[in-house]
């Protein structure tokens, strides 16, 4: 798909589909730098299908070629985030689709939004579990409402968590509170999840949009290509690549950039940087 430059109200309809399968839309705020994504299947709680998750992966290229140098993910309607993969849809798959189909084409795209270069906010209010959990760990920060609540039942269908929830959420809040959720399919409320680290930041309904605006104001004040370099140091750190090389690397590519001489002119005047993105 060919990048498109933004406007402050950006809307796709190039991938909109049937209303029963939903639609993905997106928008562009803060004069083209914030991209927010919407996933928009209300009337299922946002239960996310093949063709869903296909034009998911489409919009999120563009965002990737775009100068966005932040993504919002949010979801329509109040009652559910996301409640994961819609059963209607895989119930009925062959074992040989479900591996070669299912499995992959939800690790295809969460991997493609947990891999942008640019860092990822998930706004959760309301339920988010099984894939809808799993859409949310691919995201790099997470900030809920009063009535998130968070699970990985699918043992209760006699299946395992399959779109990567067994590994990020492992990474996120440690092996055995992921074996806890996993085995007895217990939901976090927000509060739970704020102390457990699966959410950055919890806000009252009237809130939420304030604090998610105040965190994505505080990364946009950050040079953009130092904040999304240190996204892919860390995420090449938690796979074991070693700090000393990439950091000696990260740190020369950083140095040459335009961004760099205005931080340190604006470190030494004592004054706010302003940056470029150059």
């Amino acid at each position: 798909m060919t990048a498109t430059t933004p406007t402050e109200e950006h809307r796709m309809n190039s991938t909109d589909v049937q209303a029963d399968t939903g639609r993905i839309a997106v928008s562009y705020t803060h004069e083209g730098r914030v991209a927010t994504v919407l996933i928009d299947r209300p009337r299922k709680l946002n239960a996310l299908t093949l063709e869903l998750l296909d034009d998911l992966h489409v919009e999120l290229r563009a965002v990737e070629n775009s100068d966005a140098q932040l993504v919002l993910l949010k979801t329509a309607g109040e009652k559910a985030f996301c409640v994961g993969a819609d059963i209607t849809q895989f119930a009925d798959f062959t074992p040989v689709q479900m591996w070669k189909r299912w499995i992959a084409e939800g690790h295809r795209v969460f991997n493609f939004l947990a891999q942008l270069r640019q860092p990822t906010i998930a706004v959760v209010d309301g339920i988010a579990v099984g894939g809808g959990l799993e859409l949310a760990l691919a995201c790099d920060l997470r900030v809920g409402g009063p009535g998130a609540r968070l699970g990985l039942p699918e043992t209760s269908l006699g299946t395992i968590p399959g779109w990567g929830g067994t590994e990020r959420l492992t990474n996120v809040i440690g092996a055995a509170r992921a074996k806890e959720l996993i085995f007895t399919r217990r939901q976090l409320d927000a509060e739970t999840a704020l102390a457990w680290g699966l959410l950055t930041a919890v806000a009252d309904r009237d809130g939420i949009d304030s604090a998610t605006t105040e965190l994505v104001d505080r990364i946009l004040e950050g040079s953009p290509a130092a904040v999304q370099v240190s996204k892919q140091l860390v995420d090449a750190a938690a796979v074991g690549a070693p700090s000393a090389i990439l950091e000696a690397l990260a740190s020369g590519f950083t140095a040459s950039t335009h961004d760099f001489a205005i931080g340190v002119t604006a470190f030494r005047n004592k004054t706010t940087p302003i940056f470029t993105n150059s």
